[in-house]
């Protein structure tokens, strides 16, 4: 085998192993990698992307000399290096959006190369172009398909499992059958616990890219027919198969699933928090179903216990506090009812301003995706003119400073400092906001007649 780094005086005798392994029928544009190292070769999902006319972001060489080869990159890019992994001899590159990463390899190509989860990242390319396929990567591009190199090397890395659900997704790709078997079979271990769990942190960045792609809900649903939902998202996976009858078409797991996709398709933009918060928004109706006399499902309080189930699958996952916090404050108000009048809008706003718009635009993809045989223009109509209502506030001049202070309220109603002064000032800001009050004056006399009906003077 020829050994990475070797100079070209050295290959004597490997002609044969290129022979075998080079395919020159397709070749390879490098001069889209500079800058290029003096040896090795380029590897992985660059050569995949490059060969499907996609853009990249990370770009593989595998080379003799990492830390040399990552600093002249820096100096020609003017980015920043550093060293992932200095021991092993892996080194980054960051300079604009993409990121190179320099490798020392371990062994020779060919066994790199098969140690990888799939055939079409188990790629290699020459200097000069020439392609290095010894897993028929190429032959599964062609034919659009996600297959593993071997059922071995998803055991060996079990996040690799989630990778594939991304590849397949984000490539449009389809798995042939004996991968599809093997996930499952992988699934279903790691289930029972005979096959170990990826790090928390790395189950999470494949979930989280899986909700960034542009099809997040066929992705979800393809982590339900492998059967790896159970094992990542359980507390999603328990909505499987409950109906909730009357407006909804699709059980809460489906229901879920059409959710996303539609946030998705209406608002591309969409982060990782509303995005998570729209699949998550509906995961407390497991625990709080019942059937009433009236003959219908009724789901009480599902948006209090799904934000608090949210927030400890998120916690379970590493997420940011922030990312976990507001994704369980936007599930535990997504059932809040839309204004019907101005007046209400005014209030809506100002209570929930901080999760607007994100708190509409999950209102709005749940209800696209409940649309069943009882939705019609005329059930609609009134939710537009509700969701208008509150856009139009939302484009007003932000809130003025408040009328009144602490200071100026402990002193009008002679209370010393207690968890009343911010009850007061809360009266204050929303009479403010819904237009009960526009002075001081009339936020003093209407601060007094509130503080008596409390009995607070």
């Amino acid at each position: 085998m020829l050994p990475l780094g070797q100079r070209e005086e050295g290959w004597v005798g490997t002609v044969r192993w290129l022979k075998r392994l080079l395919n020159r029928e397709t070749k390879l544009d490098i001069s889209q990698f500079t800058p290029i190292p003096e040896a090795g070769y380029l590897v992985g999902g660059a050569v995949r992307d490059a060969l499907l006319g996609r853009e990249f972001s990370d770009i593989d060489w595998l080379v003799a000399e990492p830390a040399e080869a990552a600093r002249r990159a820096a100096l020609e890019l003017g980015g920043h290096v550093f060293a992932l992994d200095e021991d092993r001899g892996h080194w980054r590159v960051m300079a604009g959006e993409v990121s190179r990463d320099y490798i020392h390899p371990e062994g020779d190509l060919e066994t790199d190369l098969r140690r990888r989860d799939f055939t079409c990242n188990a790629l290699a390319a020459t200097l000069d172009g020439l392609l290095i396929d010894p897993c028929g990567g190429l032959e599964d591009l062609k034919r659009k398909r996600v297959r593993m190199v071997s059922r071995e090397v998803l055991e060996q890395d079990p996040v690799r499992l989630l990778r594939g659900v991304r590849l397949a997704i984000n490539l449009e790709f389809g798995f042939d059958p004996a991968t599809r078997e093997a996930i499952r079979d992988c699934a279903e271990a790691q289930r029972k616990s005979r096959l170990a769990l990826p790090a928390w942190e790395r189950s999470r960045d494949e979930l989280d890219k899986i909700l960034q792609s542009p099809w997040a809900g066929r992705g979800m649903q393809l982590l339900d027919h492998l059967g790896i939902l159970d094992v990542y998202l359980p507390e999603l996976a328990l909505a499987r198969g409950i109906d909730q009858g009357g407006f909804h078409h699709l059980d809460v797991l489906h229901h879920s699933f059409e959710a996303l996709n539609q946030l998705v398709q209406g608002f591309p933009e969409a982060d990782p928090t509303l995005r998570w918060a729209t699949l998550l928004h509906d995961l407390g109706k497991a625990q709080t179903k019942t059937y009433g006399e009236d003959g219908r499902f009724h789901f009480y309080g599902h948006d209090k216990v799904g934000a608090e189930l949210a927030q400890s699958l998120l916690k379970r996952l590493r997420q940011p506090n922030d990312i976990t916090e507001r994704t369980a404050a936007l599930v535990r108000y997504h059932m809040l009812p839309l204004p019907k009048d101005d007046r209400s809008a005014r209030r809506f706003v100002h209570r929930r301003r901080t999760l607007l718009p994100d708190l509409l635009k999950l209102m709005i993809a749940d209800r696209e995706a409940a649309r069943g045989p009882l939705s019609s223009e005329a059930t609609r109509r009134p939710y537009r003119l509700a969701l208008a209502r509150i856009i139009k506030l939302l484009e007003e001049a932000p809130p003025k400073p408040p009328l009144l202070d602490g200071k100026e309220v402990m002193d009008l109603l002679g209370l010393a400092q207690s968890p009343r002064i911010g009850e007061a000032l809360r009266f204050i800001h929303e009479a403010e906001a819904v237009g009960d009050i526009t002075n001081k004056g009339e936020a003093e006399a209407a601060l007094q007649h509130f503080a008596k009906r409390q009995g607070w003077i």
